[in-house]
């Protein structure tokens, strides 16, 4: 068994193997992998006694669930329509620009991903931006640059 199939299942000794644990254990994945990586997702699909696209489906289905390798730091820019009436496209062009990627992307340093999100929760205070776990409300372009040099800082 490889080290993935190997936390994989204990998880599923943790969480159970019951179609309820798919959630918890595809999320303790990614805390500890960063993505959920295809072999991941097939190790997952055999503990749980499910299909592979089955898997595959709730991962794609939910924001958090990444299916790709991100950078060490993952921003994420609520894209609702209060955050939009706040302005969230002046904050993507910032970071766009001091991240020198488009949203979607990351960085060639593998710093940082940069992504928008349904709703992060904070319609009371957008704009909103997330890094990571931190949320970071009621942003203007210059605090959205000067959260992320501090990421950068603290990355060196």
């Amino acid at each position: 068994m490889t080290n993935t199939e190997n936390f994989v299942h204990e998880l599923a000794e943790k969480h159970g193997r019951t179609r309820n644990a798919l959630m918890p254990i595809l999320q303790g994945v990614v805390a500890r992998e960063k993505y959920l990586s295809e072999e991941a997702m097939i190790a997952v699909a055999r503990e749980l006694d499910i299909s592979a696209a089955d898997v595959y489906g709730t991962a794609t289905f939910y924001t958090f669930l990444d299916t790709v390798p991100r950078g060490r730091n993952v921003v994420r820019v609520c894209k609702t329509i209060s955050c939009h009436m706040h302005n969230k496209d002046e904050i993507i062009r910032a970071l766009e620009e001091q991240l020198k990627c488009k949203v979607g992307e990351t960085t060639s340093d593998k710093k940082f991903t940069l992504l928008t999100a349904n709703c992060l929760g904070w319609c009371h205070k957008g704009p909103v931006m997330l890094v990571n776990d931190d949320v970071y409300p009621e942003l203007t372009p210059q605090k959205a640059i000067e959260i992320i040099q501090e990421y950068n800082r603290k990355s060196n």
